[in-house]
């Protein structure tokens, strides 16, 4: 009988039931990813924060990613894809339960340590879902199957904060004369109702996963062992750099939207409201991975990448300088943009690299830490200077990951990139 990690005999239908299962899991982190958009300002007048505290469950979060991230490559290539992703879901579960517990205690610190817990489990389930999901198929279209799985992590990410924001801000401390104590408790138990809904989904996809562990492991081994690889890999480095920068510009866009949305000098709508309208940057992420997987059948992946990232800077910049419906409208399009960057960033480093798959996709998903380090700093800026001054940050990081597209567009894999001169 095979083992995980075994070269297995595929047949297309095995692989397309297996990506068919991996995309499932894409929609699932999606989900639980982007409920922490609703629980920011849920938490922030729970514990009453300032925008910089408050983007500490960010940083809780996606600290995760660059601790748990060269480790989980190491357990990948040991444990196999399957075995990895069944695992992943167990902390994930183990994670929402612990935010059931926390919101019981009443403590940002529990708070913070069960987001902890459930990234972890995520950046276990990215560090085998990303490669196997790029594996699973003709090697010439792993951008198209990657961007096509990342689609339905964006349908988790569209559908997740309007049902938190219906959930957790709404009545509580949200509703006009409510009393202090009172909202506080309503509004802890809406944070609690969440995660228990979240743990639901978890343990449901843990035991499908654990039924069909022999059809993931169709995908094949994750590769050699070591992640030290990754990091002596110049393609590796720059994918690395390019994919901080743009989780941390995502998130912290994300994470202040429904904030700015409800400034007076915006739209001046609810929270709840705002909530529902975040749906929509993250429905923008959606439909552009739906039509960025086509585009990428016909254009260069580099030329995409340095087109979107160029167009989201500029509508950051809109945002920092305009207001009311312009402003918010170029802030909820940047969506669109995101839409593509990640897996073809993703892809691209992997076609590069000279590093085994494995330890690229630690190194990539380590990367991912970039949502834990940019968020407060957005949050810091939005203290200082306003909610709008906060989006030249991510203005900034998109002008980056553009040169990386332009880098992408002319450099070389690493196998036939010549020994530099001493």
């Amino acid at each position: 009988m095979p083992t995980d990690g075994a070269d297995v005999p595929t047949a297309t239908p095995n692989l397309s039931r297996a990506f068919a299962g991996v995309t499932t899991l894409f929609f699932a982190w999606g989900f639980i990813t982007a409920m922490i958009d609703p629980l920011i300002p849920a938490a922030r007048a729970v514990f009453s924060l300032s925008y910089t505290e408050s983007m500490l469950t960010q940083f809780a979060f996606f600290a995760a990613y660059g601790l748990v991230s060269l480790p989980a490559a190491a357990l990948i290539a040991r444990l196999g894809f399957a075995s990895g992703i069944v695992l992943a879901l167990a902390i994930m579960l183990l994670g929402c339960l612990g935010m059931v517990g926390a919101a019981g205690l009443a403590r940002y610190e529990a708070v913070l340590a069960a987001l902890f817990v459930i990234a972890a489990g995520i950046t276990v389930l990215q560090v085998a879902a990303n490669p196997l999901a790029a594996a699973l198929g003709d090697p010439g279209r792993s951008h198209f199957r990657l961007t096509f799985a990342q689609a339905f992590n964006s349908l988790g990410t569209v559908l997740a904060p309007s049902l938190g924001a219906m959930i957790m801000l709404r009545g509580g401390l949200f509703a006009a004369g409510a009393g202090a104590t009172a909202g506080r408790g309503e509004t802890l138990a809406g944070i609690a109702r969440s995660f228990a809904l979240l743990a639901v989904l978890v343990a449901a996809l843990a035991v499908l996963a654990a039924l069909g562990r022999r059809r993931l492991a169709s995908g094949g081994g994750p590769g050699a062992p070591s992640v030290a690889p990754a990091l002596r890999s110049r393609w590796a480095r720059l994918g690395a750099a390019a994919i901080f920068l743009y989780v941390g510009a995502e998130v912290s866009i994300g994470s202040v939207m429904i904030n700015y949305l409800h400034q007076p000098d915006v739209l001046g709508v609810s929270l709840e409201r705002a909530g529902q309208l975040l749906s929509l940057y993250w429905l923008g992420a959606m439909v552009g991975r739906f039509g960025g997987s086509a585009l990428l059948t016909r254009l260069p992946a580099a030329g995409v990448v340095r087109g979107a990232a160029l167009m989201a800077s500029a509508l950051c910049l809109v945002v920092s300088l305009a207001g009311g419906p312009i402003a918010a409208a170029a802030a909820i399009a940047v969506g669109l943009c995101n839409s593509i960057l990640f897996p073809t960033i993703f892809t691209l480093t992997l076609e590069r690299s000279s590093a085994p798959a494995a330890a690229t996709s630690g190194l990539l998903c380590t990367a991912i830490i970039g949502g834990a380090i940019l968020p407060p700093l957005v949050g810091s800026v939005a203290d200082h200077a306003g909610l709008p001054r906060a989006f030249l940050v991510p203005a900034a990081a998109y002008v980056l990951i553009a040169a990386f597209g332009f880098l992408a567009r002319a450099g070389a894999p690493d196998a036939v990139v010549a020994t530099p001169r001493a």
